[in-house]
């Protein structure tokens, strides 16, 4: 009798430890936050490419942490989206353009790196995860899954099928098909996308498990076209024009050389025409900014979520007479916008440090309460949105690598581009074979500079002085001292090869220039 009674005592205990260990994991669970990534196409900081977007810096920057000093390393769609996704660089994820040669959403990106993207580390702590909008330029070709294939890590899969419209497109939900038409009730895709963010969120409440949203937007790349009660907005909203605008490019890369200067009088206007298109589709951006802050606060989730707002990269409109496009390693392509809130985040806090792109993978891991991977390439930002006065060892430099893409037989309808390509509009030629470049771009408290090495037949190279000359005027290469060159170009190189924890090291010495 006294056996049974302590046997059945062994499994009351065993039985209470098994509820304990259980509530503990709830609980665990419970602690870990939600976060929403809420990413844009060519959206633009130079040009002032936030400021239409209201209810985002009321409702994302003033509750939270903007950073004014946000770069991309890389100024392309997919190459930089691949970056956002794995926190690497894309000498280390090899999706070098937008070409499914230049592996964007091939077969070896998907046997590779987007088998650890943040997707698949979050699905490993047990994030519901959810995605709809633009995914990478390639996405959907038939030559790597064709729609069917729904990237590993994501259970609420809606991806627009290659590259940003706004109308007639297709889509994979969760790998069928789904087409769509030119109506604006059914079919506007940034209206369909704050649809479907809405139906996953109103599912959700304090105890569901946590959840991870990425919002891809295809606002505000091209076509540029407006939901039907904005189209009307910023009629009388001219384009910002500093120095560089219809500016001749004496001393620079030859592709900007070959752009006519002054710009012909339709290139001109093609410029502010787009740059009134680009702010209105944006405003559909901040519809959706709207609904998903007034849900989570509805739910009473607000206070257990972060928010991210950020862009793949840059744009330009008319700057040294490039009538329009990304590419290029000026910081009007280069430097995006990124807002932050969430628990712990002061309101409107401004941080000047130079953060990247490469950055979000290993912030949005580290958020979520977990270590961000060591094989990134990036480092997590939760140290300066956590303890921002706190004293820390933060990067003084980073790298802008880009491969330039060419059509072989030229561009359609322009004579005389073979191996050049992104002749729009007026066969202005802004991309080609030998646009292929790399540089470190140094932001310290004592330096503000760019220097950079294409790889061509001229071995041409730039440095910006970019305290002195913030919109890139001058090219003082030349009369930069040798030895000054030498420190950068070994920083190249460093940076060029490196992986991992060899990307975030700092460099051996201070590279401070002298002319």
């Amino acid at each position: 009798m006294a056996a049974g009674c302590y046997h059945a005592a062994e499994i009351l205990g065993l039985m209470l430890l098994i509820i304990c260990l259980v509530r503990a994991e709830q609980n665990s669970r419970a602690k870990q936050p939600n976060i929403i990534f809420i990413l844009t196409d060519d959206q633009d900081v130079t040009m002032s490419g936030v400021t239409p977007m209201k209810q985002a810096q009321k409702l994302i920057g003033d509750a939270g942490m903007t950073f004014s000093n946000m770069f991309t390393s890389t100024p392309i769609c997919c190459p930089s989206r691949s970056s956002i996704l794995t926190g690497n660089y894309i000498h280390n994820h090899n999706a070098v353009n937008n070409t499914i040669e230049g592996r964007c959403s091939s077969t070896e990106w998907q046997n590779g790196p987007e088998t650890r993207t943040f997707a698949t580390h979050l699905k490993d702590q047990n994030y519901t995860t959810f995605f709809a909008g633009k995914y990478l330029n390639q996405y959907g070709n038939k030559n790597a899954g064709g729609y069917q294939h729904v990237p590993p890590g994501w259970d609420w899969w809606t991806a627009l099928l290659f590259n940003s419209v706004y109308y007639n497109y297709s889509l994979s939900v969760n790998g069928s098909l789904e087409t769509h038409g030119d109506d604006y009730h059914k079919d506007y895709l940034t209206d369909l996308i704050n649809n479907k963010s809405v139906e996953f969120l109103e599912l959700q409440n304090g105890e569901s498990s946590p959840f991870f949203m990425m919002i891809s937007t295809p606002a505000c790349h091209s076509p540029y076209e407006a939901a039907p009660q904005y189209e009307n907005n910023f009629n009388t909203t001219d384009l910002p024009k500093n120095p560089s605008y219809n500016t001749h490019a004496k001393d620079k890369h030859w592709i900007l050389r070959q752009a006519p200067t002054p710009m012909s009088h339709s290139s001109v206007q093609f410029t502010q025409d787009v740059f009134k298109k680009r702010w209105r589709t944006l405003l559909s951006v901040d519809d959706i900014v709207v609904n998903v802050i007034d849900l989570l606060t509805e739910k009473k989730l607000l206070d257990t979520t972060y928010v991210i707002f950020s862009s793949d990269n840059g744009f330009h409109l008319g700057q040294f007479s490039l009538p329009n496009d990304k590419r290029q390693l000026y910081e009007f392509d280069i430097r995006v916008p990124l807002m932050i809130r969430g628990p712990g985040i002061k309101p409107k806090s401004i941080n000047g440090d130079p953060v990247v792109n490469i950055d979000l993978m290993p912030t949005i891991i580290n958020l979520s309460g977990a270590s961000p991977p060591l094989d990134v390439d990036g480092t997590s930002l939760v140290p300066l949105l956590k303890s921002p006065k706190k004293p820390y060892q933060w990067r003084e430099d980073f790298l802008v690598e880009y491969r330039g893409e060419y059509a072989v037989h030229g561009y359609k309808g322009c004579p005389n581009t073979e191996y050049l390509n992104t002749c729009y509009p007026n066969c202005v030629c802004e991309d080609g074979f030998n646009n292929t470049y790399v540089c470190v771009r140094t932001l310290t408290k004592t330096e503000n500079s760019i220097f950079c090495q294409f790889s061509d037949n001229e071995d041409f190279q730039e440095f910006y002085d970019m305290s002195a000359d913030p919109y890139q005027m001058a090219n003082i290469e030349s009369k930069v001292e040798p030895e000054t060159l030498a420190h950068y170009a070994n920083r190249i190189v460093a940076l060029s090869v490196c992986q991992g924890a060899s990307c975030r090291l700092p460099p051996k010495k201070k590279g401070v220039y002298s002319v």
